[in-house]
């Protein structure tokens, strides 16, 4: 009666930890927002440079991305995986342009303590050109923050 009270105790030891743990939320260390990284580039030098001022407005959302930020010297474009385009308003140094991107979207799986986020596969973005004298797509396939996907010329 001894040894299988003990057994009993034994079996309970060991498996209350593994409910403990296995119920305890893990913690998301992962890149969970994918947006198109854009750096800035000045025409005339080829090279990287911040404008003095940089405004970015979604059109159709209610707040500003960036508003006269200075010292930047890429911008990060939220694309939004329930449509298929997005058109946003730049203004650098105080002159407008509009950035319109094509894409589609796909979720993706991260972790299990991260869940799913949108990737996007992006075409030629279509500009005016008023500040902006064009737009090099460097990467088509959107997954992370770190990764230039395009380059603009101004």
């Amino acid at each position: 009666m001894r040894k299988s009270f003990l057994k009993i105790i034994s079996a309970f030891l060991v498996i209350i930890p593994v409910f403990i743990f296995s119920c305890t939320p893990g913690s998301c260390y992962d890149e969970t927002e994918a947006r198109v990284k854009a750096s800035m580039y000045q025409s005339a030098t080829e090279k990287i440079v911040a404008p003095d001022s940089v405004s970015l407005f979604g059109l159709e959302r209610d707040s500003a991305i960036y508003k006269k930020t200075s010292n930047i010297t890429s911008m990060l474009f939220p694309l939004d995986p329930t449509t298929e385009t997005c058109t946003f308003l730049v203004k650098i140094n105080g002159e407008s342009d509009t950035v319109t991107f094509s894409y589609s979207s796909y979720a993706h799986f991260i972790s299990k303590e991260c869940g799913y986020t949108y990737y996007f596969t992006i075409e030629q973005p279509v500009t005016t050109n008023n500040i902006i004298d064009k737009i090099v797509l460097t990467k088509k396939t959107i997954k992370t923050l770190n990764e230039e996907n395009m380059r603009i010329y101004y």
